[in-house]
This record gives structure tokens, sequence and C-alpha cells, in this order.
């Protein structure tokens, strides 16, 4: 990833992989792009809000895009997915959302009643200070739908505290825009590091659905 193709909004310069398709979207869409990520990193996070951000962070100290517009429609991005997984828990229930969860490749039921403990520890906050909980930071709309907390309140906490999130690595990115010798020197290095964090998380969650299936059958052989 060279620092000219950061500049330039392109990927023809050697930005590839998860880097790539994040600038690309960014350069053709440009803070709509943004919004529209950040609603998927809601719904089905493919890639992670601390990937998508930053980078569009870059892009506005690059001049590219606008730095309100970035936060304004990333959060509504974000506020629009996190109100669909409201509405599947409210309409589905807590119990009925994590069964289909844990039918869905990578995603575990557990995830589902991770997010509902969160959920009842923190009570109303929990929308809020769940935005800045990796693992939790999606799934707590399915409880709070399920709970049936009123729409106005969860649309309240869910912006602010996806605002808050969105703005601090927004603002990361716009820092590091400042840095045009360290990007140059070491942003090739940015998908390498991305890969082994995603491909760390997946081999963790297939570890985790073998041995939960192993588990399983241990203990149906027992009855």
């Amino acid at each position: 990833m060279s620092a000219l193709a950061l500049q330039t909004g392109t990927t023809s310069d050697g930005a590839g992989g998860i880097t790539g398709f994040v600038l690309d979207v960014v350069a053709t869409l440009g803070a709509p792009g943004v919004g529209a990520l950040s609603f998927l990193e809601v719904v089905f996070p493919p890639i992670p809000s601390e990937i998508v951000l930053p980078l569009a962070g870059y892009q506005v100290q690059q001049g590219r895009i606008g730095l309100v517009a970035v936060i304004l429609l990333s959060t509504l991005g974000s506020y629009l997915g996190s109100l669909v997984l409201y509405g599947v828990g409210r309409a589905l229930g807590l119990d009925r959302a994590a069964r289909i969860a844990h039918r869905i490749p990578l995603m575990e039921a557990g995830d589902v009643h991770k997010a509902g403990d969160w959920f009842r520890r923190h009570d109303t906050a929990a929308v809020f200070t769940g935005r800045f909980v990796p693992g939790v930071r999606s799934l707590v709309s399915l409880p709070a739908g399920a709970a049936r907390m009123p729409l106005l309140r969860f649309s309240v906490l869910t912006v602010l505290g996806s605002g808050l999130w969105n703005g601090l690595l927004v603002g990361l990115g716009v820092a590091l825009g400042t840095q045009y010798e360290v990007v140059e020197q070491y942003g090739h290095y940015f998908d390498y590091v991305v890969y082994a964090v995603l491909g760390g998380l997946l081999a963790w969650a297939v570890l985790r659905r073998v041995r939960r299936g192993r588990i399983t059958q241990r203990a149906g052989a027992t009855d």
C-alpha cells in the first residue's frame, strides 16, 4: 500500500486486498461508501470498522472526502445496521435469533447470549457502552430488541455510542495521514497484519465450533 495510492484514492499503485477494496469503495462512492461499509460491518462484519474508518480518516486528511460527512454517514450506517438487528430481536426473541446465528458460518449462539448477558448486566446503558466492546458492538441490538426497549431510547443511545466510536477511529486515520514517511515505509505490511488478525479469528471460530460439536457428541453418547 503506497502513500501515492492512498493520496490519490486509487489502488492501481499497489494497494490490494482488504485495503485496496476499502480504498476502491471510498474512492468510488466517497462518504456514502463509508456509510455503506459501516452498515455491512454491523449486520455482517466482513470488514471491521477498525479497518474501514481509519482508512477513511486518512482520505479525509488528504482532502479527498469531508470529515463531517464521513462521521455522519458512518454513524448513520452503523445506526441503520443496528436497527435491522433490533428489529430481528424484537420480532424473533433472543433465543430464536441465537439459533439462527448458530447456523451462520463463524457465528455462535453463544455470541448472541454473550451480548444478552451484557445487556442484562448494564441495562439501558449497554446499548451505548456496547458500541465500544468487540463481540458485543453489533449483537447488543438483538437483546435490546428482544427486551422491547423503546425505539427512541435505543436510537439515541446507538447514535451517541456509534458516533463516538466512529469519530475516534476516523480521528486516528486523520492522525495517520500526517505521517507520510511512515505510511510509505510500512504501509505495504498493513494487509499482512489484517490478514493475520482475520486468519487468527477464523481459526479460533472454527476450533470453537469443532470443540462444541465434539462436546455435543460426547453428551449424546452418554445419554
